[in-house]
């Protein structure tokens, strides 16, 4: 089974991989997101044994429930933290460097050890509030899996150990109390700030559930009932007055609304709707009154499907978040080897205990991996929450990045490019309406809806069918009167009718015992926004439809695209999508329908439009909940940019290690005199985890 859970306890991308190395022998497939505190587990075991296996690495770890993000406990507990590490603080630096910066002490603190016990009044509080750093860290080394807890403790426990023993052992030796105290305080302002920025990442979860109601009324024994919105059931009516929000999907049954359906769809202008039609879950009815039937209630509403997708998404891995993790897992080790190395080599070189000490701990504290763990779940994460405001579903980070990588962008026609809303044209004989209407009428195909439709206008009636058989991609087989009548393309019916095709119609020609009877032409615009859609792409389009020849080029003439592939059956669309990879293409796919599943799943990204059949949908890795083209553009943008933000963020995390590390380390003392000490290294790290988060949040300007 899959299933996910929250993971609390966890401060860097070290924990998370230590969490998903502990349960890597129990699971098949298990995946960590740091910055929401969640893990997805596919296992055969006890749900009781992935719970224990997380707990015994020293997290906490229950089944997950989707609720609204509310992190103002941990911002509280960190800000009392930040206060009382800050208040202490001060008069700890006026005891330490006072002398430093011309400042006299009084006559008793000025003594080396009244002084020094004055410091360590002043650090006891620092270091109570802070001690999760120590209770964490040193579990995790006994452990020997160090994550940034531990070089937090290593580093400012060992300047408080040698200060206590410079108190006893030496006369008059350097003392550092203030470091511990400043690396401490210095991190949790970090964290701190680090923890506010990550609240802002989830806004965009937390306004999708905000716009379920808490109440609904509905229509009960001819009475209006009020009740909690969890409670509706599949059957119940609805009613909705105006400034309402609606909280399942339905039908109308009765009345009219102008709906803002603007937080699902993107759709800015309100859509009028009356009996019969879909309301969405998660709109709001600015004018008129109605009455709905819910046909989809809980999780199977729109709204909460939506919401499913952006937490699944914002909690799964990019691929470039899978090599920071594998970083990030032998990172701490190595830092600690690193400044157990540096302070060797100062010792052995000469300069000194102190010097050598300092270098060491200054190491310790620079290399803390947050920035690491933090650049890539920040982005995704506010990146498809971003996509979830303006109707655009990335089913997982996996998505997010590929879309912006695809080179090659293929269509389908109808649906995709076209409205989907098929008319008739031309009927070259009318007097076989009855037989047309009987045939057609055995599909749902929108062709075959939109020539029932005009037959039944014209009066044709329903004949009496004894055998039928869709034909996937050709056309419609039937018996009628015993007689065998066939309606569909050239594959299916062996006739062609060019004039109609020319003109960018489609000809459905209907043949009786293999002669020709009729053609019926139908025609389907493309979409309003196609032509502009298709230029402002960057890459190479491609329409790929099951009609002939000459309806596919003249539709691609309309749209703009450069290439086409007419005459594709469903397997032909899968086999051009597998051609066009198998050239070292990146391709994303198109569609809506079901004979598009098959290329959606073969594509590097599927992308359903209009939130599609069923079938498609679930084949697909974007889903873009309205019919607009111009959500596919939008939602290359989004990739592209998110995608950049991740780039961008990497590589200051590596950055920052790779010059930070050195020059922590002495590298450069030598030749330009530069080090660092403990304490500006505390600041540096704490900068550098708050930049990258700020640098993600700037992903929500995005338009």
């Amino acid at each position: 089974m899959k299933q996910k859970f929250t993971v609390t306890g966890m401060s860097c991308a070290a924990c998370s991989a230590r969490v998903e190395k502990a349960v890597a022998p129990i699971s098949e497939n298990v995946s960590v997101n740091l910055l929401a505190g969640t893990m997805v587990a596919e296992y055969e075991c006890d749900t009781a044994d992935i719970i224990s296996a997380v707990k015994e690495a020293g997290y906490g770890c229950e089944p997950f429930k989707l609720k609204k993000a509310d992190n103002k406990a941990e911002i509280n507990e960190m800000k009392k933290r930040v206060i009382i590490s800050v208040i202490f603080l001060v008069p700890l630096m006026y005891l330490s460097m006072a002398h430093m910066i011309g400042y006299s002490l009084p006559w008793i603190l000025g003594e080396y050890i009244p002084n020094a016990i004055g410091q360590i009044i002043f650090l006891i509080p620092i270091l109570i509030v802070n001690r999760k750093f120590f209770t964490n860290g040193i579990k995790a080394l006994i452990k020997l899996n160090p994550d940034m807890d531990s070089l937090v403790a290593v580093g400012s426990g060992s300047s408080l150990i040698y200060s206590i023993v410079s108190m006893f052992l030496f006369d008059e030796g350097h003392l550092y109390f203030e470091s511990a105290g400043m690396i401490l305080a210095l991190i949790t302002v970090g964290k701190f700030l680090e923890t506010l920025s990550k609240g802002k990442t989830k806004d965009a979860i937390n306004s999708l559930i905000d716009l379920v109601p808490e109440k609904s009324i509905i229509m009960k024994d001819g009475k209006e009932t009020e009740i909690e919105s969890a409670l509706i059931q599949v059957g119940d009516y609805v009613v909705i007055k105006p400034g309402m929000r609606i909280a399942v999907d339905g039908i109308i049954t009765e009345g009219a609304g102008s709906v803002d359906q603007s937080a699902v769809t993107g759709e800015s202008v309100p859509v009028d709707l009356a009996k019969g039609d879909k309301v969405i879950s998660g709109t709001v009815n600015k004018n008129g009154n109605f009455i709905f039937k819910a046909t989809q209630v809980g999780e199977e509403s729109t709204l909460s499907r939506i919401i499913a997708l952006v937490e699944d998404a914002s909690s799964s891995k990019a691929p470039a978040q899978r090599l920071a993790d594998k970083i990030a897992a032998v990172f701490v080790p190595v830092v600690i080897a690193i400044a157990i190395i540096s302070f060797a080599v100062w010792m052995i070189i000469g300069k000194g205990f102190e010097f050598a000490f300092s270098i060491g701990v200054s190491v310790l504290v620079i290399s803390c991996p947050c920035a690491l763990g933090l650049a890539t779940p920040c982005a995704i994460m506010i990146g498809t929450g971003k996509g979830a405001e303006n109707g655009i579903l990335f089913k997982d980070a996996t998505a997010l990045e590929n879309l912006g990588k695809c080179n090659t962008i293929v269509f389908d026609k109808t649906g995709t490019i076209t409205k989907g809303e098929m008319f008739v044209t031309d009927v070259t004989d009318t007097n076989h309406l009855d037989i047309i209407y009987t045939v057609e009428n055995i599909s749902d195909h929108p062709i075959s809806v939109a020539i029932c439709n005009y037959c039944r206008k014209n009066g044709a009636k329903l004949l009496q069918v004894e055998k039928s058989e869709y034909v996937i991609g050709k056309g419609i087989v039937a018996e009628i009167g015993g007689k065998t009548y066939k309606a569909g393309n050239e594959k299916l019916t062996g006739f062609a009718d060019n004039e109609f095709s020319y003109s960018g119609k489609t000809p459905i020609i209907f043949t009786c015992n293999d002669e020709y009877l009729c053609t019926v032409a139908v025609a389907d615009k493309i979409k309003d926004d196609a032509k502009e859609t298709i230029e402002s792409i960057s890459a190479d389009t491609i329409m790929i439809t099951g009609d002939n020849d000459l309806t596919a080029y003249a539709i691609t003439q309309q749209a703009g695209i450069k290439n086409y592939i007419a005459n594709a059956l469903p397997d032909d669309k899968e086999k051009k999508i597998r051609e066009l990879i198998d050239k070292g293409k990146t391709v994303a796919m198109i569609g809506d329908g079901i004979n598009d599943s098959p290329a959606l799943t073969r594509a590097d990204v599927g992308i359903a439009i209009g939130a599609g059949s069923d079938i498609a949908v679930e084949s697909a890795d974007v889903v873009l909940v309205s019919d607009k083209l111009s959500d596919v553009a939008k939602a290359i943008r989004l990739s592209r940019k998110t995608l950049k933000n991740i780039r961008e963020n990497l590589f200051w995390a590596f950055f920052y290690n790779c010059l930070g590390i050195p020059l922590a380390a002495g590298v450069f003392y030598g030749i330009f005199g530069w080090t660092l000490n403990p304490m500006i290294a505390a600041a540096c790290m704490s900068l550098s985890s708050v930049t990258v988060v700020l640098n993600a949040l700037r992903l929500r300007r995005f338009k």
